[in-house]
């Protein structure tokens, strides 16, 4: 791994631009994440990775080097999308508004690892508005660190990027004072038939491309109970699928191939849906809003609509708005999340479906991290090469540690205005399981 750019990944999450970056041809020696179960999950897909399972507050350079094991190696790029929690716009040194110190933080950080670039994820709605003014105060901070920032910036949509939902996040791309500053990657998909004729852009693949190959998780009773079931293998038609199988070399691009097991059906942990609900699932248009639940129902020939994280557990614990499935009377499983995300089949989340679907909501999908990756690497004159050797996935049991577990694992207090769902929620959990294996069991 030596001989690869390094990039160090802040607010990591599941690891979905640490996925992106890596496939573009960088090793990521560190990821930090807060959430010692996003930071489990991280290490299980990642477990070359120096994990740094705290907050990026008081953070220091020295101390992401040292974990990383880089010594005094140049950082090619520093990576990551501070949390949005409401953002200040209040008096002239907004930066320093407490609501606003992880984006502070991710500057300090930026410039502490003399990185020779950067790229700064973060929502759309900073673009607009009142939010300019902060987005504005942010370009001049990274001046004030010696950094400059491509402008104008862009808004970029996942959907250009060859996946199957329509997902804007703002970037910003900036590199040191004196290195190469790297451009906006162009489209590489789009839906628009005459812009595909007129810039030779590949069409963008559909809901249908991504799921159909899939196997149904209603089938399989023991998904009431666990996130993963084997199955006897099945054969992906379309090129996306066949990508996400990672069937052959070209889909690991300039990432490490993983040791996996392809027949695994994982992150499907069923839904107990009424019948009621199913009924209204049936009765909902294509592309369409269902009224009660408010969920998306998928179009086959179509994209998705912007998958959400929900709440953590200190905001009330909302599910994330799962989108109901374009040919089955049923929300989406996790892993057809994973897929409408750019996520590969061998790529896990936690095993329950509210941290897991948190865990692909929340991120960036990776086809468009590698995208941004890789006009990064351009930028710092850099040929990609693939890597040999293949890297063997971390223990499972680090995608079903509950926040204690996880907590405990990394030796670390458990983040405050965290609470462990579990308890709460096991005992009415158990009783949906009980009716529908009944259920199951009736309909044979």
């Amino acid at each position: 791994m030596n001989d690869r750019p390094i990039g160090i990944d802040l607010f990591a999450g599941a690891g979905g631009m640490s996925l992106g970056f890596e496939q573009a041809g960088f090793v990521i020696a560190a990821a930090v994440e807060l959430d010692p179960i996003h930071a489990a999950v991280h290490h299980f897909n990642f477990p070359e990775t120096s994990i740094i399972a705290k907050s990026v507050v008081g953070l220091t350079g020295e101390e992401v080097r040292a974990a990383a094991g880089i010594g005094r190696r140049s950082v090619d790029v520093v990576f990551g999308g501070p949390p949005c929690q409401g953002f200040s716009l209040i008096g002239q040194r907004m930066l320093d508004d407490s609501r606003n110190l992880l984006v502070k933080e991710f500057v300090r950080l930026v410039a502490e690892l003399k990185a020779k670039t950067f790229v700064f994820e973060n929502v759309k709605g900073l673009t607009v508005g009142k939010h300019r003014v902060f987005l504005d105060a942010l370009i001049e901070a990274f001046d004030d660190a010696g950094y400059r920032v491509r402008v104008p910036w862009r808004v970029l949509n996942a959907m250009n990027y060859s996946v199957p939902q329509d997902r804007q996040r703002l970037f910003l791309l900036g590199a040191r004072k004196g290195c190469h500053l790297p451009s906006y990657p162009e489209p590489l998909t789009t839906l628009e038939n005459d812009l595909f004729s007129r810039n030779g852009s590949r069409p963008t693949p559909t809901c249908a491309d991504a799921l159909s190959d899939l196997p149904d998780a209603e089938r399989y009773a023991e998904l009431m109970t666990s996130d993963a079931v084997e199955t006897q293998g099945w054969v992906a038609s379309a090129d996306y699928a066949r990508e996400m199988r990672c069937a052959s070399a070209a889909p690991w691009h300039f990432g490490y191939t993983r040791l996996w097991q392809p027949n695994m059906l994982t992150s499907s942990m069923r839904t107990v849906h009424t019948e009621i609900s199913r009924r209204r699932f049936s009765a909902t248009r294509q592309g369409e809003i269902e009224p009660i639940s408010r969920f998306f129902k998928l179009r086959p020939n179509g994209v998705c609509n912007t998958l959400r994280a929900g709440t953590d557990s200190a905001r009330g614990a909302f599910t994330s708005p799962r989108p109901i499935h374009y040919g089955l009377a049923r929300c989406v499983t996790v892993r057809e999340m994973a897929r409408l995300h750019g996520y590969p089949d061998w790529f896990r989340f936690h095993v329950t479906k509210w941290h897991g679907a948190r865990q692909v909501g929340n991120s960036v999908p990776p086809p468009l991290a590698r995208a941004v990756a890789a006009a990064i690497l351009q930028a710092l004159e850099i040929v990609p090469m693939r890597p040999s050797g293949k890297i063997t996935l971390g223990s499972p049991e680090l995608l079903s540690m509950d926040m204690g577990e996880a907590a405990d694992f990394w030796k670390v207090p458990v983040p405050i205005g965290r609470r462990d769902r579990k308890n709460g929620m096991r005992k009415r959990k158990q009783s949906e399981i009980e009716d529908a294996l009944r259920s199951a069991a009736r309909s044979k």
